[in-house]
């Protein structure tokens, strides 16, 4: 397969909207009911096909967080991609664009924060795409005027998205929140 097939592929899956109801109603003192919308912005980045990212409590539909941006591109080993992720310097400015997508009408790339140390290798195996932070890296960035750590990962296939990602302490390593005894398990809808 291509690396051109396996970016289309992969971008296929990963547009929609998600939830993990099953595992939120069989596990709820570990996983919040999430509502999660991936939506393929309308404009590249530096030629490359970008997602923008927001989730909400299904209780607080109307209080979406955690916006961010994962480009998606080709790596010179043939068998693997890159996603790299960006933040926003007003977050606010695109709050609720996962339920509203022409709020990204008005994005322009100088939105976006760099996220060095955040970027996943992606590979493909068998019915599915995962993705993995690069060796030794450290997805840092600075929130509510602290520096915050978040370690990446997702595995997706056509019908479900699982989430690894969870924020952790960047000086003990300690979780903080996510997925911290397994990963937030989606269903697309």
């Amino acid at each position: 397969m291509t690396q051109t097939v396996k970016l289309t592929t992969l971008t296929q899956w990963l547009i929609g909207e998600f939830e993990n109801a099953t595992q939120a109603q069989a596990q709820p003192t570990w996983f919040v009911h999430i509502h999660l919308w991936h939506r393929l912005l309308p404009v590249k980045i530096d030629g490359q096909l970008a997602i923008f990212a927001e989730q909400a409590p299904m209780i607080k539909l109307d209080q979406p967080y955690r916006q961010r941006l994962l480009v998606l591109k080709s790596s010179a080993d043939r068998d693997r991609l890159i996603g790299q992720y960006y933040g926003f310097k007003e977050p606010s400015k695109f709050r609720g664009a996962g339920a509203n997508p022409s709020l990204l009408d008005r994005f322009v790339a100088t939105d976006l924060i760099p996220l060095p140390g955040c970027a996943l290798t992606i590979s493909q195996q068998s019915d599915r795409f995962i993705a993995q932070p690069e060796p030794g890296s450290k997805c840092l960035f600075e929130y509510d005027g602290k520096i915050r750590q978040v370690v990446l990962g997702f595995e997706v296939s056509s019908a479900e998205l699982h989430s690894f990602d969870r924020g952790v302490d960047p000086d003990t390593g300690k979780g903080l929140w996510g997925a911290l005894i397994g990963p937030y398990e989606y269903q697309k809808l």
